[in-house]
């Protein structure tokens, strides 16, 4: 029996769902908090800008390189996305599904898809933007259908 899971998310959270072919029906398997930000800027040293660090170009001479700027809602999106896409590539490669969905945010969507293996890539299915994060049960289950059948 064919096992999909789909992933609805946002920048502040995240549920995995699995769904069966058989009956179509919705199980929650995980369920993820975006950790807040002052958490995620200790876990990093306290510097989450970007600011300026001296080492070897690509061309290999000594200097300085400048890194971009990256506000601190940016770097916990993207530290979220990571997690998240930690969880769906472990479920590929220990053959835990068979295909992925991701609905998501339009800017966790772009965050997420860098950081899928290409086991998890090539298993993708659909990826639509949309924010479903805020629908429980029956609605979210309705919502989800719905994602599903627009337009590629």
């Amino acid at each position: 029996m064919k096992k999909t899971w789909i992933l609805v998310a946002n920048a502040a959270r995240a549920r995995v769902l699995e769904r069966r072919a058989g009956d179509n029906a919705l199980l929650e398997l995980a369920d993820f908090v975006c950790p807040p930000k002052n958490l995620i800027i200790e876990a990093e040293g306290g510097d989450l800008t970007g600011a300026a660090g001296k080492g070897h170009g690509r061309t290999g001479h000594a200097g300085t390189q400048f890194e971009p700027r990256m506000e601190v809602k940016d770097k916990a999106r993207a530290l979220f996305a990571r997690q998240l896409a930690d969880y769906l590539n472990q479920g590929m490669t220990e053959q835990q599904c068979d295909a992925l969905v991701v609905i998501a945010s339009s800017p966790m969507l772009g965050d997420l898809k860098p950081f899928l293996s290409k086991a998890a890539a090539s298993a993708l299915e659909r990826a639509v933007a949309s924010d479903l994060t805020r629908y429980q049960h029956a609605e979210l289950k309705e919502r989800v259908e719905r994602a599903l059948q627009l337009p590629a």
